[in-house]
């Protein structure tokens, strides 16, 4: 009874952290959606509305639906991205050598930046006037020197995608090279035996046993996309126009720069939506391997 009750006592203290820090501000953002909530005004917050700024986000915002669609296409585009190129990196570098350590040591310099350090990189870098890409295309493919990358909607999505994914492959590659060399390599050699391909040997065994491994990686960049923030707004600030301002930006901007909190709250927990289910199909992919 005596080790029962020590157990709980020592976890005490993390749980105090984590309602202080997490679940209690959770509760008051979710509170503060229910009401007015103008920085503007002397009163703070306003006039309870229950969910009226939901409703208004909902189905009378066309600015949040851009923010959604923004948001669900740079999540897509970028996880695909960078699981790919993981995974290319991953079974080149899972044969092994004396490059091996080198590689996997410099993999990890990306993502070691920070994402806002990113962001105003891949802005000098774009830079139409000094920036590296400009003088490289100067020098190979001429027509696409001078171009304005991030005054293009189009462009600059794609740049931000660039960035993002550029910041995160190092650190799948890494995760992908352990799934890797957890795949049974007696497997693989009676495959070979049996005269499979290189590509039959990788579609029909590797994949499939590293399947639990990619869908962690997966839900992970999916959450991490899902909230990117630091890196647009260094990078272009949600522009030009809309056509980069995601959701944690437009959250921001309605909360500190219109004053309007309440309405960031409920869009915020409007956000919140697919993280829980991201988060539950990872926590049961993790304690069923586990």
């Amino acid at each position: 009874m005596r080790d029962r009750t020590l157990k709980y006592l020592l976890v005490l203290p993390s749980i105090a952290v984590v309602l202080a820090t997490a679940i209690w501000p959770l509760v008051q953002s979710f509170v503060l959606s229910l009401y007015q909530g103008l920085l503007t005004r002397p009163k703070f917050p306003q006039k309870f509305i229950g969910g009226e700024n939901y409703a208004w986000a909902i189905l009378e915002e066309p600015a949040f639906w851009n923010a959604v669609a923004v948001t669900g296409f740079y999540t897509l585009a970028t996880v695909v991205l960078t699981v790919a190129a993981a995974l290319g990196l991953a079974l080149l570098l899972v044969p092994g050598g004396r490059l091996r350590a080198s590689v996997q040591t410099l993999l990890i310099l990306p993502f070691a930046m920070s994402p806002a350090l990113v962001g105003v990189s891949f802005r000098f870098m774009f830079n139409p006037e000094f920036g590296l890409f400009d003088a490289f295309f100067g020098l190979v493919f001429p027509p696409l020197a001078h171009i304005s990358w991030l005054a293009d909607p189009f462009l600059a999505f794609w740049v931000c995608v660039m960035a993002d994914v550029w910041g995160w492959i190092p650190f799948l590659t890494l995760v992908l090279i352990g799934g890797l060399a957890a795949v049974p390599r007696d497997t693989i050699e009676a495959a070979q035996v049996d005269g499979a391909s290189g590509w039959r040997v990788l579609k029909d065994v590797t994949l499939p046993q590293l399947a639990p491994v990619l869908a962690v990686v997966i839900i992970l960049k999916s959450i991490f996309s899902l909230k990117t923030f630091d890196q647009v707004y260094m990078l272009t600030n949600g522009g030009p126009g809309t056509a980069t301002q995601t959701l944690s930006h437009y959250i921001y901007f309605n909360g500190l720069k219109y004053g309007q909190i309440g309405y960031s709250a409920s869009v915020a927990w409007l956000m919140v939506i697919p993280m829980i289910v991201l988060t539950y199909a990872y926590a049961k992919l993790v304690f069923r391997k586990a």
